[in-house]
């Protein structure tokens, strides 16, 4: 499939990304890759990309990923960022552009039905791959990316109980404006593959071996810290909570002033430290 299209299930997630809350990661796209630093450290060692593969990076977003990819496998090697968001798309290219040397192919594209030319080496992503529509179809597709022994490796969040950037800020809410109505827990959103058993079942069905989830705990680091609390009330499930029950801005304001005070534990004296727990997850086409 070309360029630019975009499964109907997902049309969805490209508003979202592109012309709505997915502007809050352009405008905020330094301190986010700041904060999701370790996380990409931890991925990219997981993938051990080489001198010379081509690999592509789905979900790039803002290309912080997709450039660390390209650094690995220059000066033979080619990679390639897909994202349904052209605003975040528009801000990877710009980076690259900036950089000497470096020259990432980025498409706006819809990785559940998007076909590479011809296959390549590795398949990587940084909490790009929780929402897709049919999680099947789109890591059956994935699949048909990589050349036979080509390589998967992703990252995501576990559960929000085991990851204060999302409980935290999402208690605060809820005390302010109740709970949310009750949902699919299981809907394209960050937590959709907090489950590793979910995850296996899904690669297992696409046709991937060799599968390995592994859980990992990180740290997500703020050097402004409690910028945090500007961060989270922009940024999450919490925001997207305070949308839906159309808080108001005395409320917003409420639910800052907590996110700060919970936040408070993890300040050090190079600003926050908040913990994080992850599913790491490697495959490999057969």
């Amino acid at each position: 499939m070309a360029a630019d299209e975009i499964s109907p299930g997902n049309l969805d997630q490209q508003a979202f990304w592109t012309e709505g809350p997915g502007l809050n990661w352009v405008a905020m796209r330094d301190e986010l890759d700041t904060l999701h630093a370790n996380l990409s450290e931890l991925v990219l060692a997981a993938a051990a990309p080489r001198l010379g593969e081509t690999a592509i990076d789905i979900g790039c977003g803002a290309g912080a990923t997709t450039l660390a990819l390209a650094a690995a496998v220059l000066p033979d090697g080619r990679v390639t960022g897909l994202d349904v968001s052209t605003s975040l798309l528009e801000v990877a290219r710009a980076r690259a552009e900036a950089l000497d040397g470096i020259r990432p192919d980025f498409i706006h594209t819809d990785a559940q039905v998007w076909r590479p030319l011809s296959p390549v080496d590795l398949c990587l992503s940084r909490m790009g791959v929780m929402f897709f529509d049919d999680p099947d179809a789109a890591f059956a597709n994935i699949l048909q990316f990589l050349k036979p022994g080509g390589r998967l490796a992703f990252i995501c969040w576990r559960g929000i109980e085991e990851n204060p950037w999302f409980d935290l800020p999402m208690k605060a809410a809820v005390d302010h404006l109740g709970p949310p109505a009750p949902g699919n827990p299981d809907a394209p959103g960050p937590m959709a593959f907090r489950d590793p058993e979910r995850v296996r079942g899904t690669l297992s069905r696409a046709g991937f071996s060799d599968i390995s989830i592994e859980t990992v705990d990180a740290v997500l680091r703020l050097p402004k810290g409690m910028k945090a609390a500007v961060l989270a009330t922009r940024i999450g499930p919490a925001v997207r909570h305070m949308r839906d029950k159309g808080a108001t801005e005395t409320q917003a304001q409420a639910i800052q002033d907590d996110i700060h005070a919970a936040f408070a534990p993890y300040e050090t004296a190079e600003g926050a430290e908040v913990p994080a727990r992850m599913n790491l997850v490697t495959a490999r086409r057969p």
